[in-house]
């Protein structure tokens, strides 16, 4: 067409788009409703099976919450926000249901427990993360809704809650019960609403009685204030507040959709449910009209009602997708139109719309609402049907606020005003919410009209009017209102016409207001943004604060500086506080220059304001305002000092000129700021000149500043100056020495000749330095100030100086006090030598001083010293006696003893003693002295507490070992080992005894016990003979026992037990832990004696050791029944008795004994498992415990013990309301033919499922019980079942019509036709042979029943049929294929195209008509199909040319192969005919592979022998192989014998191995074939195959093998072998010798008997061959002779008759056993073998006669 073409079609297009947009746009702009789809949920991968009710819930139209599965299929709950963009959250939950609040993010969760009836609800806060409450209904919750934002109702199966989450902790509060219809089980909850007032609340159901063709609605109404309800019929309602009369405030509101029970007709009902109801009051609001429903869909019912409080409207949704609109105040129908094609299952009303919301099956959720600016015209203008649609248009309009009605406005108008009705007339203009009334030119109006007398202006009335229900007064309106209130000074009505907001405000109202009151005029200007005079009045009220507030909300920028000038003048305190609210600014950004409020104060010499506002300006401290605080403190400086010295104090300010600064500073005489901001070195001297004047501190912290060079020079300037200045110098070098150097400013103090200046220095920086020659240096200087005490100090603190170089130095010094050197010896270890050099000056007394108070720790060295030193004994005792407790003890002794004076401590010890020392060390040098001094040590070690054991111990060891043992004893414990040792190294066994059983030790005794001890016995004899009898502690006596039974000691324990239970005093006799002992090493040891003690004892732990005794290894049940009958634990010994002394009797005598109800529920239990249901019942019910209910139920029911059952059944009732429990009942009682009793209990309140026991009955034939049953459901189907059963068939044909089930029209039709009642079986028929998925059961029904005739006419009848179907025409045919094959063929042929050909295939193939499955294959083009059935069928389908032509168009030419298989499997006698004939063009290697494959080469045999007369040795093999797999032992044996091209020693040795026996018989014919004799009889003798080692010896020749096999035989008395042996080795085995053998034997009676009858055996079978094989070869002769040229493969084997079971004769399975066929020969192992005279294999083997 060319570009220019093109482009006029693309034009044309765009235009015609654009047309129909914008008809589309004028036509939805023309509904009265909108319509816009806000989500597809599913196009958020919300699964299509979560899009229904119950499952999708949605509140209000914020949130929708769905059940949906994940991906990976776990349970997950997702959340769509609709107010936030669909935002779609998921939710990992597994509860059954969510509901969201309609109004917070508040989520209620339904779910269930296993195991708890009913369900439990959660409510949590998603917000805040707080779980609301918790609530757990006994009954299911069918139904729940949020009726508030914070109440939830929840509907349970007979009653309804409501749930009040505003109370802490509540629980749900009953509010009425479910009645009438609603109360039914079959009954479904949709929707449960309440008014605003909670004052009323409406359930709606619905339910069907026709299997859902019409739908029933039920309501229940509910006053809650006056308990009172009433029934409907209808399916929705809702409640609302809505105006319906101009002079009242809006109504409470019910409306409901009513369609009674059998009728289409659909009301709608509104009326006032609120409004008082007496006498003399005016009649409620109501009104109601007739629905139209859709002619398209006149059973279509209302799911969902919403009225609409803002607009005036009541909406209805239906199921079938159609919107209902109604006028509230008549309701009268505006609006019908479908908004979905697909079924609408839930809704919500839109309070942010006045509309509503919801979802259909698609998942499509849409929204709809009124067309605000249509709604009333389309009244108007389109419901010409309607006679009051202009009153229904204007009353919308008027009450609701919307447009479209003008003109019926000024019509009103006029005429009220016309009439002098001012009043009316204002209301109007108050109602037009379009302000088409309320202009100048209306007020005009007003104004002019006149006056009546007597009654206001007209102007007032009309404000007034406006003022009460007009809402807001426009800005003329206002002015016009508020100007003559001004006048007269009427504060009160401007007041409270700004609080209730009755005005529009403009700066001119402002202006008008101001004169009479500035408040009211700054509220007026702050509503109406006059910006400059709201700042205008803040000024004048003096609320200053409030203008930067107010310009930073409102970003309004004014002319600050001007203002600031004003205020200046008058308030300078406030001008302050403003400028500085000014360049504070609004978000950081100041709202006038600082540079200006500067100027503007300074002009007027503000110096000190100035500075207030600089230093509040300035506090960022930004680089940028170098300038301004250079200017600020140079100000201050020229004027004000001291105020520029505070702020320099601050430190506020770092980015001013500093030079400059100092300068003023310094002329301002503050040399200190001069100096902190001074640099130059020489301007920095001549500053320091004037130290004196500055603050020593300043001083020392300015030299931080200077360099290290500097600062030494001004250091040194400062000294040479004034030697005053000492002080500060010392100050600053010891400050920063660090920096400068302490050997330079040591340098320097020397310089003058200043030694105070080094004695300082030092000494200040003596701690923080760590250089040994400062240190040094400095115990030099103190010593040259001749102070000693610092010397001292530093020598005993210090830890930094050369401790050798300085006790040279003291003592090359020899200060007349020692104590310097004293210190630095004890600290570093010279305490040696320092005692050695006092001893040696006889400085004895400073020894003393030492040790006694400069460190007596070191008094051990010191006394080894003198020791050492010859210094005699008295010093040092005296020393000691000084030193006292402060001398360490350890090593004093340690000291001492080493030198072998120890004794000269006893003193200083027991000194120690006496004052309460409880040092081990001391102690043991004690316990050592008296030891060594026989002072009684053994008196000693007893009694004292303090020494150590192990070390005295073993100091006694050599010297006395019953002193070690005492003093390992009093260790008791912490030396067991050491006392063990001692006492066996030296006899000391009795004494070893007693500590064993004082001690108590386990590990203890398991030492001394134990087998490796050469000392055991010894040990043993004294505690049972001395050491135990002595104690009379009963823990002593318990750990010996366990001891000892630990140490497998029984007979020594038992004694030494009854020794102290039984024959000592009444403490052991009573001691509960030695009677438990007792009696559990009788247990372990003597079970023989733990009756006796049982009986004797009484204080013993009977439960426990009643648990040991029954455990294992011990099984003592008697002695265990005694303890807990004893103890009186009934239960436990119910226990012992039922598992596991197994005794019913006893435990039924003990429980009848007792009586207690535990133990007769054990032994129910007990019976129940036992199988005594009867007895277990009546244990059941004497204890009152139906807990195993189950299992009685089950027990009961297997044994038919149903009286009994009743029973349990009803005393379980009483505890537990158990659906399993009543429905158990109810069997019960139809099981016992207690039908009354039944049906009364059915009527009454039960949880039984009586469906279940219908069914139950059912399948037992128990008919009349199960038809009370179903009639008492209903259920129609299954009674019409009863019906049958009960040969009721006029009856059950009437309950099929009303359950209208093609599965019941099946069961009544089976049951006329056996009863032959064919009338009804035929109304029947024609019900069910239009449901092909029925028809072939309802033939195969006729055909059972022989009425096959019946069953023809049945289906030649419904051919005619406008709902005749394939399926009939179908099972004609298949008709015709088994009782009028004659007539199949033509039927066939006339009716091919309207036959399924797949399933007739079948039906001939079943009933063996070939020939008709050959034509319909080929006719169906399944030629490969054809071919396939002629070869399995030749009996009957086969024909030579037919076949061949068949062969020529088959596809596949696997055929060929697959024949082969099929030959094999069907026909195995022609498969080797088949063979023969494709033997050249076959693969012989493929051939006998896909055999091999299929596991039937037995069948080969033939074909196998033709290609194995070439004797090719793989050949062979795989034949043997073949035989030897499928253990063809008689095969095998034929093929080894004609053809020897194989490996026969290796099949031999393969074979020997074999399993099978007779395989290991053909292995023993190979060896004989190899001239393996010997080795071949071996092992048939091995295999008690006899008779082929007869043969063997037989065909070996040799007479010596012959004669030994038949001495074998008579060795063994193996008489028949015997007989047989004669038989078969005749030839070689020499008479005499078989005579004197039988002779001896006494075998001649076997022999004789048994070769004759072999003999007559013999020869029948070889006649009984001849006829075999002469019948074989007829019948080959006959093939042969035939006519055709293609010879026949095989021939139907006889034994075929029937096939596989269900496939007719295409079975192409593995053909059966019986059908194999059998070589000539011995007959297969396992086939019954007829009699023979040669012996078979096994047949005279021992044992198998």
């Amino acid at each position: 067409f060319g570009s220019r073409g093109i482009a006029r079609r693309n034009r044309a297009c765009i235009d015609a788009r654009c047309h129909r947009v914008t008809i589309e746009s004028v036509i939805m702009a023309a509904m009265p409703i909108t319509l816009n789809t806000t989500i597809n949920l599913a196009d958020h991968g919300i699964n299509a099976q979560a899009f229904r009710f119950g499952n999708l819930t949605m509140e209000s139209d914020r949130w929708i919450s769905i059940k949906d599965s994940a991906a990976d299929g776990a349970s997950q709950v997702v959340v769509i926000d609709m107010h936030n963009g669909n935002a779609v959250n998921r939710r990992p939950m597994k509860a059954e249901a969510s509901l969201m609040n309609p109004v917070d993010n508040i989520m209620a969760l339904k779910g269930s427990t296993e195991g708890t009836p009913g369900n439990f609800v959660q409510v949590f806060n998603l917000d805040s993360k707080e779980k609301l409450g918790v609530f757990q209904c006994p009954t299911n919750i069918v139904f729940w809704r949020w009726i508030a934002p914070r109440i939830l109702a929840l509907i349970g199966d007979s009653d309804v809650f409501h749930w009040n989450l505003n109370v802490a902790n509540s629980q749900p509060e009953k509010i009425f019960q479910r009645a009438g219809k609603l109360a039914e089980t079959a009954t479904q909850i949709i929707s449960y609403s309440a008014n605003s007032q909670m004052t009323w609340c409406l359930l709606t159901a619905i339910s069907t009685q026709d299997q859902g063709k019409t739908i029933d609605g039920n309501m229940q109404l509910y006053s809650i204030e006056k308990k009172q309800q009433q029934l409907l019929e209808g399916h929705a309602g809702a409640f609302g507040n809505v105006l319906v009369n101009d002079s009242m405030p809006p109504c409470g509101l019910f409306a409901f959709s009513e369609r009674k029970q059998g009728t289409m007709e659909t009301k709608l009902h509104v009326m006032d449910v609120t409004a008082p109801r007496g006498e003399g009051l005016p009649a409620p609001f109501k009104v109601n009209s007739v629905i139209a429903m859709p002619p398209e869909s006149p059973t279509d019912f209302a799911v969902a009602l919403h009225v609409s409080e803002k607009h005036g409207v009541i909406y209805m949704v239906t199921k079938a997708g159609y919107l209902f609109m109604f006028d509230v105040a008549t309701a009268t129908m505006l609006v019908r139109t479908k908004v979905s094609q697909d079924t609408i299952f839930i809704s919500t009303y839109s309070a942010k719309t006045g509309g509503l919301v919801f979802v259909n099956r698609k998942g499509a959720v849409t929204s709809v609402a009124v067309n605000e600016p249509a709604i009333v015209g389309y009244v108007m203008n389109n419901l010409v049907q309607v006679p009051n649609r202009q009153d229904i248009a204007f009353t919308l309009a008027r009450r609701f606020g919307l447009p479209g009605a003008d003109e019926l406005f000024q019509r009103q108008f006029a005429t009220f005003f016309a009439s002098g009705d001012y009043k009316n007339a204002a209301m109007v203009a108050a109602q037009c919410k379009s302000g088409l009334l309320r202009t100048p030119q209306i007020m005009d109006q007003f104004k002019q009209a006149p006056a009546t007398p007597g009654q206001s202006a007209p102007v007032l009335t009309y404000f007034s009017t406006l003022l009460e229900h007009g809402g807001k007064l426009n800005p003329q309106e206002a002015v016009e209102l508020v100007r003559p209130v001004v006048q007269q000074g009427k504060r009160e009505l401007i007041e409270k016409w700004l609080k209730e907001d009755k005005l529009e405000c403009t700066e001119e109202l402002g202006d008008i207001v101001k004169p009479l009151e500035s408040r009211f005029a700054l509220s007026i200007y702050l509503r109406a943004n006059a910006h400059q005079k709201v700042i205008a009045c803040f000024v004048e009220l003096g609320q200053i604060d409030q203008i930067v507030a107010y310009v930073k909300k409102v970003g309004y920028q004014a002319d600050y500086s001007n203002l600031l000038q004003n205020m200046l003048r008058t308030n300078p305190e406030g001008a302050t506080n403003f400028a500085k609210s000014l360049l504070e600014g609004s978000g950081g950004v100041p709202l006038i220059d600082v540079n200006q409020v500067v100027k503007v104060f300074m002009e007027q010499n503000r110096l000190q304001e100035t500075t207030s506002i600089l230093l509040e300006a300035l506090k960022p401290n930004r680089p940028d305002q170098g300038q301004l605080q250079t200017q600020l403190l140079a100000m201050n400086l020229q004027q004000a000092p001291k105020v520029a010295e505070a702020i320099l104090q601050m430190n506020m300010f770092t980015h001013y000129d500093r030079s400059y600064i100092g300068q003023l500073c310094e002329k301002a005489g503050l040399a200190q700021w001069a100096l902190e901001h001074m640099t130059d070195a020489t301007d920095i001297k001549r500053i320091l000149l004037q130290a004196h004047l500055m603050a020593p501190e300043f001083l020392v912290n300015h030299f931080s500043k200077m360099p290290p060079e500097t600062a030494l020079e001004c250091l040194t300037d400062l000294l040479r100056h004034n030697r005053q200045n000492l002080q500060v110098v010392v100050q600053v070098a010891i400050k920063y020495h660090g920096q400068i150097g302490a050997d330079k400013i040591v340098k320097m103090f020397e310089q003058f000749g200043s030694n105070e200046g080094v004695f300082y220095f030092l000494g200040a920086i003596l701690s923080s330095s760590t250089d040994p020659e400062v240190h040094f240096n400095y115990i030099q200087a103190a010593s040259r100030c001749g102070n000693m005490q610092e010397v001292e100090r530093v020598c005993r603190e210090s830890t930094s100086y050369n401790p050798e170089k300085v006790k040279d130095f003291l003592k090359e010094a020899k200060l007349p006090d020692p104590r310097p050197l004293i210190y630095v010896c004890d600290l570093h270890g010279f305490v040696g030598e320092l005692t050695t050099y006092l001893y040696s000056n006889s400085l004895m007394k400073y020894i003393e001083v030492y040790v006694v108070k400069v460190n007596p720790l070191q008094c051990p060295l010191v006394i080894g010293t003198l020791i050492d030193l010859d210094c005699s004994e008295d010093f040092i005792k005296s020393l000691l006696q000084n030193v006292r407790a402060a001398c360490p003890i350890e090593p004093l002794c340690a000291e001492v003893e080493k030198r072998n004076h120890l004794r000269i401590l006893l003193p200083w010890l027991e000194a120690r003693v006496a004052e309460g020392n409880q040092d081990p060390f001391l102690h043991n040098g004690i316990a050592k002295i008296y030891i060594d001094t026989n002072r009684d040590p053994e008196t000693f070690l007893k009694t004292n507490q303090f020494y150590d054991s192990a070390v005295v111990g073993k100091y006694c060891e050599d010297r006395d070992p019953h002193l070690a043992y005492t003093a390992y004893k009093r260790s008791w414990g912490q030396c067991d080992n050491q006392l063990v040792d001692v006492t066996n190294r030296n006899g000391l066994f009795r004494l070893q005894a007693r500590y064993l059983v004082e001690r108590q030790s386990p590990e203890l005794w398991d030492l001394v016990l134990c087998t490796t001890n050469e000392h055991r016995r010894q040990v043993i004899d004294q505690v049972v003979s001395t050491a135990l009898p002595e104690s009379t502690n009963a823990e002593e006596v318990s750990a010996t026992v366990k001891a000892f039974i630990s140490a497998d000691l029984p007979n020594e324990l038992i004694e030494l037990l009854e020794k102290i239970v039984l024959h000592k005093s009444a403490d052991f006799g009573k001691n509960k832990n030695l009677q438990n002992l007792l009696i559990l090493t009788a247990i372990k040891a003597d079970k023989t004696r733990v009756m006796d003690y049982i009986n004797r004892l009484d204080n013993y732990d009977g439960p426990e050791i009643a648990k040991i005794a029954l455990g294992e290894p011990y099984c003592l049940y008697e002695e265990a029944f005694l303890i807990y009958k004893k103890h009186s634990l009934n239960a436990e010994a119910m226990d012992t008795l039922l598992m596991n002394l197994e005794s019913l009797e006893r435990a039924q005598e003990f429980a009848a004994r007792c009586g207690d109800s535990t133990v007769w529920y054990k032994l129910g239990k007990s019976q129940l498992e036992n199988g005594q249901v009867a007895e277990a019942i009546d244990s059941y019910l004497k204890a009152e415990d139906a807990t195993d209910y189950q299992e009685v139920i089950q027990a009961a029911e297997r044994l038919e013990l149903f009286e009994d059952l009743v029973r349990f059944l009803l005393m379980a009732r009483k505890s537990a309301k158990d659906a399993v429990v009543d429905t158990e009942l109810v069997y019960s009682y139809a099981k016992t033919d207690r039908l009354g009793e039944m049906e009364e209990f059915v009527s009454g309140t039960n949880t039984a499922n009586v469906q279940g026991v219908g069914d139950r009955l059912y399948d037992e034939q128990t008919y009349k019980a199960a038809k009370i049953l179903y009639q008492s459901i209903p259920n129609n189907s299954k009674l019409a079942s009863c019906f049958v059963q009960l040969g009721e068939f006029t009856q059950a044909v009437e309950a099929a019509k009303k359950a209208n089930n093609p599965k019941t029209w099946r069961e009544i039709n089976i049951a006329c036709v056996k009863a032959k009642q064919f009338r009804c079986a035929e109304i029947a028929g024609m019900h069910i042979i239009v449901h092909p998925d029925h028809l072939e059961d309802l033939a195969s029904q006729y055909e059972k029943d022989g009425h096959f005739e019946e069953l023809i006419q049945l289906l030649d009848a419904g051919l005619s049929s406008e709902r005749a179907h394939v399926g009939m025409y179908t099972e004609l045919a298949v008709l015709y294929t088994k009782y009028k094959p004659e007539k199949l063929m033509d039927f066939i042929k006339m009716n091919t195209a309207k036959l399924n050909i797949p399933k007739l295939i079948q039906a001939c193939e079943r009933h063996y008509l070939w020939s008709q499955a050959v034509f319909l294959y080929t006719h169906y083009d399944e030629f490969d199909a054809a071919a396939n059935t002629m070869m399995a069928h030749s009996t009957v389908a086969y024909s030579h040319d037919q076949f061949q032509m068949i062969l020529q168009k088959v596809s596949n030419h696997e055929i060929y192969y697959r024949a082969i298989t099929f030959y094999l499997e069907e026909n195995p006698m022609q498969v080797n005919a088949l063979l023969n004939t494709i033997m050249s063009k076959v693969d012989h290697a493929r051939v006998v592979g896909q055999v091999k494959k299929t596991g039937h080469l037995p069948l080969m045999l033939p074909y196998l022998k033709a290609a194995q007369q070439h004797n090719i040795q793989a050949v062979n093999e795989a034949v043997n192989d073949i035989y030897v797999e499928g253990e063809q032992f008689e095969d095998l044996r034929q093929s080894i014998e004609d053809f020897d091209l194989f490996d026969q020693i290796a099949l031999a040795q393969k074979l020997e191995g074999h399993e099978l026996v007779e395989m290991r018989r053909i292995s023993a014919l190979v060896y004989k074939k190899n001239k393996r004799y010997k080795q071949s009889i071996d092992l048939s003798k091995q295999d008690k195959m006899y008779k082929d080692a007869m043969e063997t010896a037989f065909d070996s020749g040799n007479a010596e093998l012959a004669e030994a096999l038949l001495r074998y035989f008579v060795d063994n008395d193996m008489k028949e072998c015997f007989a047989a042996c004669l038989f078969t080795c005749y030839d070689l085995i020499r008479p005499d010798v078989g005579l004197e053998l039988a002779w001896r034997k006494n075998m001649l009676d076997y022999a004789m008997p048994f070769l004759i009858q072999v003999l007559r055996e013999y020869t029948s079978r070889i006649d009984a061959l001849d006829k075999k094989t002469q019948k074989k070869e007829e019948a080959e002769e006959k093939e042969k002779s035939a006519s055709n040229d293609f010879v026949p493969d095989y021939m139907a084997n006889p034994m075929m008759a029937g096939a596989m079971p269900g496939f007719g004769n295409l079975a192409i399975g593995n053909a059966p056993a019986n059908v194999m066929m059998q070589p000539q020969g011995f007959p297969q192992p396992g086939m019954m073998q007829p009699p023979s005279m040669m012996m078979q294999p096994g047949m005279m083997q021992p044992g198998r006669m």
